[in-house]
């Protein structure tokens, strides 16, 4: 599996769920989109990244498979904004989350392989789905948040023992705010 060649199309795995891992294939929401599946072999290397991939090698996809996985992305992404405002998510998207949620998905394995799929692509886009289904419908929904980097859009699910986790990762967004915050400290103080 090759490595993007720009580093900022590399997929960040900071949501603790597969759904929202999925989401963050898309970054920076707020200021210009950055698409990180600009083609079907991005979409083969998050499902590998993942550890979503339903045999050795290269997964296959296609270009349904590129088309389904943004659309169904989008779903999952406004779903989870929709339940975390406590509003009522738009019906096409609950329609195309729980569609495809009931594809059949991966199948756990015992050994080496992980995971089993007739069509490994569509398995593991089912898999997201699911994973969706039940963060929207079960009590960790809550511990959702976005990250308060004002440049990030990252959702994360808050899993410190406070639940008061501001940033998708503190090497991520967390550093850099706090550098920023020193550095406005420091000018902002007076010089002798």
């Amino acid at each position: 599996m090759t490595q993007p060649s720009d580093p900022a199309l590399a997929f960040p795995f900071l949501g603790g769920r597969p759904c929202l891992d999925f989401v963050a294939t898309l970054g920076k929401r707020h200021a210009v989109p950055l698409e990180r599946l600009p083609g079907p072999d991005a979409l083969a290397r998050w499902i590998t990244e993942a550890g979503l991939a339903a045999e050795e090698g290269p997964v296959p996809v296609t270009a349904r498979d590129l088309t389904e996985g943004r659309a169904l992305r989008e779903a999952v992404h406004r779903v989870v904004r929709s339940a975390m405002a406590g509003q009522e998510p738009d019906a096409a998207d609950v329609r195309l989350v729980n569609e495809m949620a009931s594809r059949p998905d991966l199948a756990p394995q015992l050994g080496p392989r992980r995971w089993t799929a007739r069509h490994p692509a569509r398995a593991a886009l089912a898999t997201v789905a699911r994973d969706a289904v039940l963060l929207v419908g079960g009590p960790l929904l809550e511990r959702v948040k976005e990250c308060g980097n004002p440049g990030c859009s990252l959702l994360f699910l808050d899993d410190s023992q406070a639940r008061r986790r501001r940033w998708c990762s503190m090497e991520r967004c967390g550093n850099l705010a706090k550098v920023a915050g020193y550095r406005s400290r420091n000018r902002a103080a007076p010089t002798r």
